[in-house]
């Protein structure tokens, strides 16, 4: 189900003037339901501009004849390839953003979308992450390649000629290391982000009295308070009480 913050106000985003919603497409995966609604929530309570948050949930993907795929062992989520469906998903138009559901948003969300620029075919945080841990989330394995964590959240330019290769196709029969590496794109195609928007859990640290360390979304790449065995981990605090708010809101609506 899309969801929308029903802002209709105009905003600027990459220096042109826009009305419609930016498109936001969060992974999703059933035992992690409550993970995806905190994010969503986390997104609409801040944003001061319009967004629209769609799930993807792989089992309509291939109701729809979008998802064929065949899940391995090593997929530690149903979105660990379906991720790549954005730029079809948004009818190759317009930028949009690809972001796992395990992230909890802290600034408003229209201080990414500043970050555009139209010269680039997608937009990431290039992180230099080799986790310690062998295991993740609720005994996932945790694997190891280049790049990783960088299609944890995307800005995807989707109209650019170089995405157009992203097809069910393609996404359903490429490698891991294809995808997951951007191999479609060179590396000038990439766009650097701030690593604050896409702030690993256990991993990224907080320089004191530095703001340009703080946080503007939290990836609890390792496994989020939902799961008993990481119900401890660094900002735990911070996911729990958005969680409590958006469990008292939804009682009250």
């Amino acid at each position: 189900m899309t969801i929308s913050n029903g802002n209709t106000n105009t905003s600027a985003i990459a220096n042109v003037e826009v009305k419609k919603p930016f498109k936001i497409f969060v992974g999703y995966d059933p035992r992690e339901d409550i993970a995806y609604q905190v994010c969503r929530h986390s997104i609409l309570k801040r944003s001061s501009i319009p967004v629209e948050i769609t799930p993807i949930i792989q089992s309509d993907l291939r109701k729809n004849g979008l998802y064929w795929r065949e899940r391995n062992n090593l997929e530690s989520t149903e979105f660990s390839f379906t991720r790549f469906l954005t730029p079809h998903l948004a009818n190759f138009d317009g930028w949009a953003m690809f972001v796992d559901c395990d992230f909890l948003y802290l600034a408003d969300y229209k201080e990414l979308t500043d970050l555009i620029d139209d010269k680039y075919a997608v937009m990431c945080v290039h992180h230099d992450y080799t986790p310690k841990e062998t295991t993740k989330m609720d005994g996932a394995v945790q694997t190891v390649y280049p790049k990783k964590n960088w299609s944890s959240m995307v800005l995807y330019n989707c109209g650019h000629p170089k995405n157009k290769v992203l097809t069910p196709e393609v996404v359903n029969t490429q490698t891991g290391a294809y995808l997951h590496r951007f191999q479609w794109l060179e590396d000038e195609d990439i766009g650097s982000i701030p690593f604050v928007w896409n702030f690993l859990e256990g991993h990224n640290e907080i320089v004191q009295g530095d703001k340009m360390t703080q946080p503007k979304a939290i990836h609890y790449t390792r496994g989020g308070p939902w799961f008993d065995a990481w119900k401890n981990c660094q900002f735990a605090d911070l996911w729990l009480n958005e969680r409590d708010e958006y469990l008292g809101k939804k009682r009250k609506d």
